[in-house]
């Protein structure tokens, strides 16, 4: 494992401002214009803050008092140690910060463990990476990452199973970057790199936002319900090449996987959107661009053709030259405004009860120039470690500053200014942002690396 900068952490206890409320919509569809896409996940993906009345309770609650633990010269040595620290029956949000550098780890958050984030740094993304197949562990349990517990978030994260590519010869040969098995996980700004078998979306309802997938045979494939939004799959190598085997038994499962405004590349002409691996798979993709690398029949003929009448395979506004229909297979369904709505909308997944916009996006990542200006004003008493009742304070964030803790229902006004700002994930515009945070105490957590 190696690490090339030193992590400064100021964690400041601060108070959650009060918004107007706000409600996160399920039936709004996402705009075919792609330059609208934030806002509206702005719109329907509030904050916490905004949606106390339609939240999960078990969530809000999990929310209410989140817990920050530092991987990467911090409290941890590995990503399994920090997970093995969070107690069984965990019922608070946890949040990992990774280091960036490399975690040689096969990692699994057990199903009794819910509520665990992990937040990498988006100019400098730890990558976990192991070489599971499953000769060794068995297809499902190869991944690298094993995620069986609910309420997960990944953020500014890389996943690679570093096993060799299969080569038609070796027997369990297949390699998983990751497996999702809870319910109701977000992933946003994450990479996962495979080959066969890159993502087991095995069960429950998920949500990717801005990802890059890369595989090369049934690279995403389970019974899990998933809509993935602005997310890159990209196919390598040539010859048979599918990107979905969604594994639907029945009309009545509630599961399929939806692409929308996704981007189809890669290498070759030989690359299928999907395949039947079981008799109901349920597929969409929506206003995604397709490169010529996508197969003109679109979708892969099994040797069942029985399954040809029960497979859902839609397409909807889709762009580029792998999108024309003259040569797709018979059984596509192109699917008008009204039956498209249902895929892409939170309604798919039911995401208004429990998807929560990434933490420390509304502050998002500090670089090592920023300073930072605030105003504590602490009525009656002095809280802040001996700082007087009203007081400026002008910071640069730099690796020798220390830590400062605020507690107590203060009233804290605080300006990031930055000199380069890196917007939800880590590019943006210069931005000076300020806010009056009131009511609730919740964990604000900086950092800033040094070369």
């Amino acid at each position: 494992m190696g690490y090339n900068c030193v992590s400064l952490i100021l964690t400041i206890l601060l108070v959650v401002i009060t918004w107007p409320v706000v409600y996160g919509n399920d039936a709004t569809p996402i705009p075919q214009n792609k330059n609208r896409i934030e806002q509206w996940f702005n719109t329907n993906v509030p904050s916490l803050a905004s949606r106390k009345d339609k939240l999960d309770p078990a969530l809000l609650t999990a929310e209410a008092t989140p817990r920050v633990r530092q991987n990467g010269r911090g409290d941890f040595n590995t990503l399994t140690e920090a997970i093995n620290s969070v107690p069984v029956g965990n019922n608070e949000r946890v949040i990992i910060k990774l280091g960036h550098g490399e975690y040689k780890e096969k990692v699994t958050i057990d199903r009794n463990k819910p509520f665990i984030t992990l937040y990498g740094n988006p100019n400098a993304m730890p990558v976990l990476t192991f070489d599971g197949t499953a000769a060794e562990y068995g297809t499902v349990d190869s991944a690298t990452l094993i995620v069986l517990s609910d309420y997960f978030m990944a953020i500014n994260i890389i996943v690679k199973n570093s096993a060799p590519m299969p080569d038609g010869k070796r027997k369990g040969a297949q390699a998983l970057s990751m497996r999702i098995s809870g319910n109701k996980a977000a992933f946003y700004n994450c990479k996962f790199y495979g080959y066969q078998d890159t993502i087991c979306d095995d069960t429950g309802n998920h949500f990717f936002k801005d990802c890059y997938i890369e595989g090369t045979f049934d690279f995403i494939f389970g019974s899990g319900r998933s809509l993935y939004l602005s997310t890159q799959l990209n196919v390598v190598g040539d010859g048979l090449r599918v990107i979905t085997a969604h594994a639907g038994k029945s009309t009545e499962e509630k599961s399929g996987y939806s692409f929308v405004h996704c981007k189809v590349t890669g290498t070759g002409t030989g690359i299928y959107l999907g395949r039947a691996w079981m008799s109901h798979p349920k597929v969409v993709y929506a206003y995604t661009d397709m490169s010529s690398v996508v197969n003109p029949s679109g979708w892969h003929e099994n040797t069942q053709t029985e399954r040809d009448k029960t497979v859902f395979y839609g397409e909807y506004k889709c762009s580029g030259p792998g999108s024309r229909k003259k040569k797709r297979v018979k059984y596509t369904q192109d699917i008008d405004n009204i039956e498209a709505n249902s895929f892409i909308s939170l309604g798919y997944i039911q995401g208004s009860s429990w998807l929560l916009p990434p933490p420390f996006s509304i502050h998002r990542e500090i670089n090592p120039k920023t300073r930072m200006k605030m105003k504590v004003i602490v009525p009656g008493s002095k809280l802040i470690r001996g700082i007087s009742r009203e007081r400026k304070i002008l910071m640069g964030l730099t690796p020798r500053i220390a830590a400062i803790s605020i507690s107590g229902f203060a009233l804290v006004k605080a300006s990031l200014l930055y000199p380069e700002t890196r917007g939800l994930y880590g590019s943006g515009d210069s931005l000076e942002t300020e806010k009056i945070l009131l009511k609730h105490i919740i964990v604000w957590n900086l950092s800033a690396a040094a070369d």
